[in-house]
């Protein structure tokens, strides 16, 4: 698409990263291999995440109270919000971060397993096969046991973190957040996309997606599930 041209020179460099590994490894191990680097190099600004969600987590109470004490008053609630995450450094945007950087390292590996010329030369990549399956070759497109086969297992396995995520979504969410509800169902979406990639890009969605798993659950472990609002809970003071 003419709109992702511009970073065609990030694609030719991932091309040649990519095919100076796939001379050591499998094109598959490869693409693997290169998202691990891509994740572990953005593993600080994920930490720096971790800790805005755990503030994030420990604020909600305070937050649904003022939502509901200011709710017939949106410019007030806005102020004691921006007044309460201001004194507490923290932000209700938190864990967004890492997930708006990776993006255009995606959209890199997507072109780079559609392009059909990479640097003006044909891209050999998409001749790479996992399991015998090109990586260049998208789901609807396949059509012997073998190739439905690898498809199959690699949205398996997407849809096993989906559930790990779904439910840890479930825990961490807070009554009366908005969104609170089909939050949780938005950790399915990686399915959705990779049935819309070529296989090399869902497999570096599978890689990424089990690294955030791991991360995740280093980064947060020992963290308590957030309270729930009291209803006996003190009342929070607006700011003067």
């Amino acid at each position: 698409m003419f709109l992702f041209t511009f970073i065609d020179p990030a694609v030719g460099l991932a091309h040649t990263a990519v095919t100076t590994l796939a001379g050591f490894v499998p094109a598959a191990a490869a693409i693997v291999l290169f998202t691990l680097c891509v994740r572990l190099a953005l593993h600080p600004l994920a930490r720096a995440a971790a800790r805005g969600e755990r503030a994030r987590a420990r604020l909600a109470p305070r937050v649904a109270e003022l939502q509901k004490q200011h709710k017939d008053r949106p410019e007030r609630l806005r102020a004691e919000l921006a007044e309460l995450y201001k004194a507490e450094q923290a932000s209700p945007f938190a864990g967004c971060l890492p997930m708006l950087v990776q993006l255009p390292f995606f959209s890199v590996m997507y072109r780079l397993f559609t392009l059909a010329r990479v640097a003006g030369r044909p891209n050999d990549l998409l001749g790479h096969t996992l399991a015998g399956v090109p990586l260049g070759l998208h789901v609807t497109a396949a059509h012997t046991p073998a190739q439905l086969a690898v498809f199959g297992a690699l949205y398996a396995a997407l849809g096993c973190l989906g559930l790990l995520g779904y439910r840890k979504a479930r825990a961490a969410v807070t009554a009366g957040t908005p969104g609170a509800g089909i939050a949780p169902y938005l950790a399915f979406g990686t399915v959705l996309f990779a049935a819309l990639v070529p296989l090399a890009a869902a497999l570096y969605l599978l890689t990424t997606t089990a690294w955030t798993a791991a991360e995740r659950a280093w980064l947060h472990r020992g963290t308590p599930a957030p309270a729930q609002p009291n209803p006996g809970q003190p009342r929070v003071q607006p700011a003067r």
